[in-house]
């Protein structure tokens, strides 16, 4: 699949007035069948294998023509009130594709209907049933839950993941950030009053350094690699994690595509392949390989 970001844009800024006040029921539709796009765009490169004995809804995608280098739990985005296995393949094919690696993908129980701290214990659960200590991926909502997961592991005594891998992580649901208002006319696919109703849908504390990372201690945590579009409006939900995480004595890599929008990696823009490179580098590296696979 061949998209370039101005086909894309186009496309985001056409659908933004409807995304924005569109109900859960046609968002979490449309969010579905994004993955399933992008996992057809993998289908020769990648098997997917059902996990019905695992604790929360599950799947493993195999890179089809070698074996997995290492694991990776892919933690999807959607405001913590959309997304199921449908939507989480998708991105989880592109990765197994890219890395090589063996990417898990739950199916975390959603808002409303299952607030705070659901998602965080299903995430908690499906990382301690993995094999091995993975490499946590996440983009927007999941983005946050990786560093919320990484928090908990350590304060109960566990081992952390052996990186981070966000991509537009939401690490603040208080909204703090000055790109709120910045890039508020020029993010075509994210607005604040659709954040804030994700948020209230999710937790009634958003301060909670669990529900919004950014705002809790971030000591002891391994290395990241950050991407995040420049005309988001949760520009700074990344920029400060990097920084926070480089002042807490973390290692942090912040990537900040310039004119993009929220999630822009997922949509694997024929623009930034660049990004896709970045992430197989990265996983390789934590895995312990010399070498990168083939993308």
């Amino acid at each position: 699949m061949e998209l370039t970001q101005e086909k894309m844009e186009r496309h985001l800024q056409r659908l933004k007035p409807l995304l924005t006040g569109c109900s859960l029921e046609v968002a979490r539709k449309g969010q579905e069948a994004l993955g399933l796009l992008l996992s057809r765009s993998c289908r020769s490169r990648v098997h997917t294998e059902s996990l019905p004995d695992y604790p929360v809804p599950c799947c493993r995608i195999l890179p089809a023509d070698r074996e997995p280098v290492g694991t990776i739990l892919y933690l999807h985005g959607g405001g913590y009130t959309c997304g199921g296995l449908d939507y989480a393949k998708g991105f989880g094919s592109v990765l197994a594709a890219a890395t090589g690696a063996a990417v898990y993908c739950p199916a975390y129980r959603l808002a409303p209907e299952y607030p705070f701290p659901a998602a965080l214990e299903d995430a908690l659960a499906a990382y301690r049933a993995l094999p091995e200590r993975p490499v946590l991926c996440g983009e927007s909502a999941g983005g946050g839950l990786i560093y919320a997961v990484c928090r908990s592991l350590l304060d109960s005594g566990s081992q952390p993941p052996l990186g981070f891998i966000a991509i537009s992580p939401w690490t603040d649901l208080t909204a703090s950030g000055a790109s709120y208002k910045e890039n508020l006319e020029k993010d075509p696919s994210m607005t604040p009053e659709r954040l804030g109703f994700f948020a209230s849908c999710y937790t009634d504390d958003p301060q909670n350094p669990l529900a919004s990372p950014l705002l809790g201690n971030l000591e002891g945590f391994p290395p990241s690699l950050i991407f995040v579009g420049g005309n988001e409006v949760m520009l700074d939900d990344s920029r400060s994690l990097h920084k926070k995480l480089l002042s807490s004595g973390c290692q942090s890599t912040l990537e900040i595509a310039p004119g993009l929008w929220h999630g822009y990696v997922l949509y694997c823009l024929k623009e930034r392949q660049c990004d896709l490179e970045a992430i197989a580098a990265f996983a390789a590296e934590r895995f312990g390989q010399k070498k990168f696979p083939d993308f």
